[in-house]
């Protein structure tokens, strides 16, 4: 059939062979024009983007070229189809899929927002992985230039999808349920019934009965009741978007308004929250060095305990930093706090994160006028589970030799917190606790570099300009237990004292992390009621016949397929049997004709779920 209505409609009628006079073609004409025009409300009513040029530029009240001639839109014209595109539920779906497939390297390639120490440890153990991880921002995952771009038009996508969806179910909520179709019967749950009562009683009866059901009901001129319920399924499903653009903006706000710092402290130490005692630090667009909330605290123990047996030896099972802190410039009182992994501790505006610990040996260090130049812990990089860790250990202080010469001395090996029993094994633990411990040196002296001006890490020696000693020609190294030591071949002292523990702290200001929180629970919620909560609408009519008795019918149309609409049609049914009980004699004309269209029933429902959501 032509797609214009009028002669052609009429034509078409004729070439199908319908012998018809001018009166019947022109109700047919009339009738095409009426589904032209309902399906043209629906395509309104819907955001969904238009894929057919023609369609487009008719929409935009531009030309289309004739058969065999091209098509242009112009530039306005693909920047409104690129609109559509962009704020389509298809490309929201698949912008939120790229969003969690983006968020997967944050999870895998260690963040320097969550541990530097990670981070530089990666670096040491890829020299390939690690250039290539920088280019790309890998260690900064959710502050990448293509995490942002991904998460900037999903933001712009679900806006543009929620701002005309939104007023579309408005418009639904403001209008009356629609009027019945004119055949009731050829719905997919029908019920019908004669009886003896007032059809004007009937039609109030069931106005009552579905308000009482929580229906919004209108009665129509011709005889009818009509209800809809449901609603609340739109609702979730503007709630689930409109909480995902929360998020957005949570996570946005976190960013332009958060920062972060990194520092190491070992027990007995302690920290004031200054940027100058951050090891590494993280401003943002409006958060800086000034923004810092004033207090301070001291590292008093760490406390870790693992599995001592099955499979799972060795693994970790509780950490908790113990630590007393004081709020304000000047020193307030003196608080007492545990922090542990995934449970920080809440200090002002800002939230203290413990995010890795190691092991810290003591060491001290007197030159050959038996001066000490050097005693205190050292903080070394854990290697693996065991916590087998680099250490690196520097004394920049000049070291006075016998000969009345001074140079600089370096330390440089491993440290295991239980050392394997095998003589034959090297530096290795095999337990993360300190069991057995021992420390692993090779012993440089001459110059450490870190007058330089160059940047250097404090895990390893710069052994450029760095020689080790040696012992009858072999390159001197030891193996030291607590309380060990070593007379240097220039007359000095080394003495391995003990051990203390160190944790990297992650001192951050989120402010958005409440209102994501609340945002991701309201968009579960509305996420269950889009899911659960059936849309449907009940008519039902009752006409008074010739003889004097009243035809009642019951139709229901369910927007999505469910059994529940036809036991409400049952119940209610049986509910009106009080005010309109059936009758035993057969209606003789029946209820309806069953070739007739009920598109005006189906027509209102679609108009509201042919929504790209």
């Amino acid at each position: 059939m032509s797609d214009r209505p009028g002669t052609d409609a009429r034509d078409d009628l004729r070439d199908d062979g319908v012998d018809t006079d001018a009166a019947a073609a022109d109700s047919a004409v009339a009738d095409t024009a009426a589904e032209q025009s309902e399906l043209a409300a629906a395509e309104r009513l819907s955001s969904a983007p238009r894929e057919d040029p023609a369609d487009l530029l008719e929409a935009e009240g531009g030309e289309v070229a004739a058969p065999g001639g091209t098509v242009g839109i112009g530039v306005l014209g693909w920047l409104r189809w690129g609109w559509r595109q962009l704020t389509s539920m298809r490309i929201a779906l698949i912008l939120l899929f790229l969003l969690s497939l983006a968020a997967v390297p944050g999870s895998l390639v260690p963040q320097t927002s969550a541990s530097q120490i990670n981070v530089d440890n990666f670096h040491t153990n890829h020299k390939i992985l690690s250039p290539i991880f920088d280019k790309l921002q890998m260690f900064d995952v959710y502050g990448s230039f293509w995490f942002s771009a991904i998460y900037i038009l999903l933001f712009v996508s679900l806006l543009g999808c929620i701002v005309p969806r939104t007023w579309q179910f408005v418009g639904v909520l403001r209008a009356k349920p629609p009027v019945a179709p004119r055949h009731l019967v050829r719905l997919p749950v029908y019920a019908t019934w004669r009886t003896s009562a007032d059809a004007d009683a009937v039609l109030a009866a069931s106005a009552s009965l579905l308000r009482r059901r929580r229906f919004r009901t209108a009665r129509a001129a011709e005889g009818s009741v009509s209800s809809e319920k449901g609603y609340l399924r739109e609702v979730g499903n503007l709630l689930f978007h409109v909480s995902l653009i929360a998020l957005l903006v949570a996570f946005a706000a976190t960013k332009l308004f958060g920062g972060m710092g990194t520092v190491v402290v070992v027990e007995g130490q302690g920290f004031s929250n200054n940027v100058t005692q951050y090891d590494d630090f993280f401003p943002s667009e409006f958060y800086t060095a000034n923004s810092l909330d004033p207090f301070s605290f001291t590292l008093n123990n760490f406390q870790a305990t693992y599995q001592t047996s099955g499979d799972q030896f060795g693994t970790p099972r509780t950490y908790a930093a113990h630590i007393t802190y004081r709020i304000g410039s000047g020193g307030g009182k003196p608080v007492s706090g545990t922090i542990k992994v995934n449970d920080p501790l809440k200090i002002g505006s800002s939230n203290v994160y413990l995010t890795a610990h190691g092991y810290a040996p003591v060491v001290k260090v007197t030159n050959a006028r038996g001066q000490v130049i050097f005693d205190g812990p050292t903080p070394c990089l854990p290697q693996d589970a065991n916590v087998t860790s680099l250490c690196a250990i520097k004394i920049a202080d000049d070291y006075i030799t016998t000969s009345g010469k001074s140079t600089q001395l370096g330390f440089s090996g491993f440290f295991a917190p239980t050392q394997s029993p095998s003589s034959t094994s090297g530096p290795q633990s095999v337990f993360p606790a300190l069991d057995n411990p021992k420390l692993f040196l090779a012993i440089y002296h001459g110059d450490l570099g870190v007058d330089s001006g160059i940047p250097q890490s404090v895990y390893t020696l710069d052994l450029s300009h760095m020689t080790q000693y040696k012992i009858a020609g072999d390159p001197l190294s030891v193996a030291l237990v607590p309380g060990g030591g070593l007379k240097l071949p220039d007359g000095g002292t080394l003495t391995f004292e003990g051990t203390k523990q160190w944790v990297n702290f992650t001192i951050a200001h989120n402010p958005g992390t409440t209102a994501a929180l609340v945002s991701a629970v309201l968009a579960i919620l509305g996420l269950i009621g889009s899911l659960f909560i059936q849309r449907r609408r009940i008519w039902i009519r009752a006409v008074a016949g010739a003889d004097g008795g009243t035809v009642v019918e019951v139709a229901g149309l369910a927007r999505s397929e469910s059994a529940r609409i036809a036991e409400e049609i049952a119940d209610l049914a049986l509910a009106l049997q009080d005010t309109a009980p059936a009758d035993l004699a057969p209606d003789p004309d029946g209820a309806s004709d069953p070739d007739d269209d009920v598109r005006a029933a189906d027509a209102p429902l679609a108009d509201l779920t042919s929504s790209k959501d």
